[in-house]
C-alpha cells in the first residue's frame, strides 16, 4: 500500500491556507464536488506540486440493498484517473432506500446510515463491494461510519463485521478513529475491543475528526477541535500499527489555519509511539498483505437476501424521514434524535447549495425547510430539495409579503426549467404557465 503520511481534507474554504501548511503531503477531497473536467485550481497547483489527492465518495451507498449504481462508479472511477490517485474511498452505510425492490416510493436519506451486523447485510455488502472493484480503475478502501442508533438482532461486532468484509473480498479499510469514538459514546461499543478484531495491517488510512455531544448522543459534527479520546484511540491504533497516512476531517466552522496546523502536529506526535504495546488477539487479526482470490461478481447473492435487507432499510429510513411507524425493536428516543439530525442537515446543506434562499427568506427560511422536510422525504438530491422546497411554498401562497413572494418565484422559474431561463418573453411565459397550471 502506498506510503500517504500526514493529510488535511480538501475543502473550498480552506484551499489557500492547505496550500500554504506546511507538512501536507496528501489531501482528500469529496469526490461528487469535483467536476474533472473543471478541477479546483488549488487541487491542479497541489497536483503539480506532487501532492497526492485521494477521491472520497459519499453517495455510492455500498451497505445498500440496491447493486451499485453504475453511472455513480462511472463517475468515481473518472476522479480517481483524473486526479491520478493512488486509491478511491468509500463508506461501509446505507444512503437511499425504496424503490423497486420494495415497490415503495425511493427515499434519500442525505447521510450516512449504519449497515444491520448481520450475516444478510454482509453478504450483500461483499457482493456490492466486489462490483465496486471490478468498475473500478484503483483499488477501493471503505471506511467505519459513525452512528446514533444501533440495529435489533445483530449477529457481529463492528470488528468481526469489518474482519470477514475483508477476508472476503481483500478489500481495504479507511478507519476513522473518530467514529470509533462516536460508537463508544453512543452505542458503547470498545474502541479497543474493536482494533483487536480487526486486521489492522488491511488499512489503508485513517480518519480523525472533532464532534459536539447534543441531545444526549455524540455527533460526528467535523465542526469542532478534535477531542483527547480520539487522540487517545489514535495512539492505540498506532501502538498496533503504522498506518500509511492519517488525515484530518475538518467540513465546517473552519479556525484559523493557525489552529488547524496544530491539530495536526497533536496527530503527529500520536504517531510517533514505536513498537507494538498490545498484541493481536491470536486468530482475530491476521496480516492482510495483498487481496485474497475473489469470486467474481456475477456470483451473485440471491434476489431474496437484498428484498429482506431492502424491506429493513426502508422500514428505518420511512420512520427517520416520512413520519412512519418506528420498526420494532429500535430506539424510539434515538431515532428521534437521528431524525432531527437529518433534518437539520437537509436544511443546512441546501442552505449551501441554493445560498438565495435563506437570502430571500432571511430567518425563516429554516423554520419552513423544516416543517417541508417533515411532510416531504428528500427523493432526487438537494439540488431538487431546493426547488421542491420552494415550489411548496409558492404553491401555498407563502411568503405572504408579495415582494418576496416575488423574489422566491422568480429564483424558481430560473432554475426549474432543463436549462437556466433565458431572456425570451416566450420562455418565461412558458414557464410560468406551467407553474400556473401546477397551482392550479
Amino acid at each position: 500500500m502506498k506510503h500517504l503520511g500526514t493529510g488535511i481534507g480538501w475543502r473550498p474554504e480552506i484551499a489557500d491556507a492547505v496550500e500554504r501548511m506546511p507538512g501536507i503531503d496528501w489531501v482528500e477531497a469529496v469526490s461528487e464536488n469535483l467536476c474533472p473536467g473543471h478541477l479546483p485550481d488549488s487541487l491542479l497547483r497541489l497536483r503539480e506540486r506532487g501532492v497526492t489527492v485521494v477521491p472520497h465518495g459519499v453517495s455510492l451507498g455500498l451497505g445498500g440493498a440496491e447493486r451499485p449504481d453504475e453511472t455513480r462508479l462511472a463517475a468515481l472511477a473518472e476522479r480517481a484517473q483524473t486526479l491520478g490517485s493512488p486509491l478511491v474511498t468509500e463508506h461501509i452505510a446505507f444512503v437511499r432506500a425504496g424503490g423497486p425492490l420494495t415497490a415503495s416510493q425511493p427515499l434519500e436519506a442525505g447521510h450516512l446510515l449504519p449497515v444491520p451486523r448481520t450475516r444478510d447485510a454482509l453478504d450483500v455488502l461483499c457482493e456490492n463491494v466486489r462490483i465496486a472493484q471490478d468498475a473500478l480503475p484503483v483499488p477501493l478502501a471503505v471506511e467505519n461510519i459513525a452512528a446514533l442508533i444501533s440495529w435489533p438482532g445483530e449477529e457481529m461486532t463492528e470488528g468481526q463485521f469489518l474482519y470477514e468484509l475483508v477476508e472476503r473480498t481483500g478489500v481495504r479499510l479507511l478507519i476513522d478513529v473518530a467514529n470509533l469514538h462516536t460508537n463508544h459514546v453512543n452505542r458503547g461499543e470498545d474502541p479497543a475491543k474493536a482494533l483487536d478484531e480487526l486486521p489492522v495491517e488491511a488499512i489503508a488510512y485513517v480518519h480523525v475528526a472533532g464532534g459536539v455531544e447534543r441531545d444526549g448522543v455524540w455527533h460526528d459534527s467535523h465542526a469542532h477541535p478534535v477531542p483527547e479520546p480520539v487522540l487517545a484511540i489514535l495512539s492505540d491504533l498506532a501502538s498496533r500499527v503504522t498506518p500509511p497516512g492519517v488525515l484530518l476531517e475538518r467540513d465546517e466552522n473552519f479556525p484559523e489555519p493557525e489552529d488547524l496546523e496544530r491539530e495536526l502536529d497533536a496527530i503527529r506526535a500520536r504517531l510517533r509511539v514505536r513498537g507494538r504495546t498490545k498484541a493481536p488477539v491470536s486468530g482475530e487479526c491476521a496480516v492482510v498483505t495483498a487481496p485474497a482470490a475473489q469470486p467474481s461478481a456475477a456470483a451473485t447473492v440471491s434476489a431474496l437476501t437484498r428484498q429482506r435487507l431492502a424491506l429493513a432499510q426502508t422500514a428505518l429510513l420511512s420512520a427517520l424521514v416520512a413520519g412512519t411507524p418506528v420498526p420494532e425493536g429500535f430506539d424510539r428516543a434515538r431515532l428521534g434524535v437521528q431524525g432531527r439530525a437529518l433534518a437539520g442537515k437537509r436544511a443546512d446543506v441546501v442552505a449551501k447549495v441554493a445560498p438565495e434562499l435563506p437570502e430571500i427568506l432571511g430567518t425563516a427560511y429554516r423554520a419552513e425547510f423544516l416543517a417541508y422536510a417533515q411532510a416531504r422525504p428528500m427523493s432526487g438530491g438537494y439540488r431538487r430539495d431546493a426547488l421542491d422546497f420552494a415550489e411548496r411554498l409558492l404553491l401555498a401562497g407563502q411568503p405572504e409579503d408579495a415582494e418576496t413572494r416575488g423574489r422566491l418565484t422568480q429564483w424558481w422559474l430560473e432554475r426549474s426549467g432543463p436549462a437556466p431561463l433565458d431572456a425570451r418573453p416566450v420562455t418565461r411565459w412558458l414557464r410560468a404557465a406551467r407553474f400556473a397550471l401546477r397551482r392550479g
